[in-house]
């Protein structure tokens, strides 16, 4: 299985490059169900795979001026430590659990992977609790303590199950601070990939990384991010994060053997997949309707 990681990698960097939506928390949900990955095994291979990936596009952004350093620094303030508590809980489920924990950090990622999608739905129909501005702002003390909080649940959640590095913290950044689209993007990225450094590291201590797929992994997704990056046709962005909150909830329940959830697994994706078309034709049917407006 060397070749379809690579092709893995590719698809889901050239997904992230060309949506910025954090694809990647698709990774750990791919190496469980498609590869067969021990859960364990698959959140330590994917949170430092992604901190290699993430750090191309983290030096592109600092580069470009669009992070906003204070806030990646009050994030990273929370996030650091408790990403390492949270790979330290993994440890101990290991430790304690037995064979048993397999199954239980399977139903944890499952749950995650659940209010993942709720979340990117979220961002996807909420609207912005502040305007955006592009001059500089400085951090009162109120947003200091969010920017922390946030960090800290995030980086728990992202060190125990590798899920969330970019779709809560985009979501609240979204409707907490005054930021255009473009900082949004570049601070959570660069943000992430220092999350994730911390984190991957802890779980290569631990001996949760498998080394020879990351590798394999990079080889798509570092060129792929590359690729999708110069893409210029811009995607019908809400029908596909509409799609992706899908896949990430029928991943969720299956991981969590919800009763009956061969039934509701195709019938999340069918739902996702007739949300997202009725999004389009919105879409479309708007476009249409100003086109013809004088």
């Amino acid at each position: 299985m060397t070749w379809q990681l690579t092709v893995t990698g590719m698809l889901i960097g050239i997904l992230v490059g060309m949506t910025g939506m954090g694809g990647g928390a698709l990774m750990t949900p791919i190496l469980i169900l498609v590869f067969g990955f021990k859960p364990t095994l698959a959140v330590g291979t994917d949170i430092l795979h992604g901190a290699v990936f993430k750090t191309f596009g983290a030096v592109r952004h600092r580069v470009l001026g669009t992070v906003h350093a204070r806030l990646t620094f009050w994030m990273f303030l929370g996030s650091g430590p408790m990403s390492l508590v949270g790979v330290e809980v993994a440890d101990w489920l290991q430790r304690t659990r037995g064979d048993g924990v397999e199954s239980v950090s399977a139903k944890v990622i499952g749950g995650a992977l659940v209010l993942g999608a709720l979340g990117l739905l979220a961002k996807t129909y909420v609207r912005r609790g502040v305007q955006p501005d592009d001059s500089p702002f400085l951090l009162a003390r109120r947003q200091r303590v969010i920017a922390f909080t946030l960090g800290a649940t995030g980086g728990f959640i992202v060190g125990l199950t590798s899920v969330g590095s970019g779709t809560f913290f985009a979501l609240v950044m979204l409707t907490v601070f005054p930021l255009t689209a473009v900082k949004i993007v570049g601070t959570d990225i660069f943000h992430a990939a220092a999350l994730l450094w911390v984190a991957g590291i802890s779980h290569l201590l631990h001996g949760n990384v498998d080394l020879g797929a990351m590798s394999w992994l990079l080889l798509g997704s570092i060129p792929g991010i590359l690729l999708g990056s110069q893409v210029t046709v811009r995607l019908p962005e809400r029908s596909l994060r509409i799609g992706l909150a899908a896949v990430l909830a029928a991943s969720g329940v299956r991981l969590l053997e919800t009763p009956a959830y061969d039934i509701f697994v195709p019938m999340i994706l069918l739902a996702g997949a007739v949300l997202a078309f009725l999004a389009e034709m919105r879409r479309v049917n708007g476009r249409a309707k100003a086109a013809l407006e004088p």
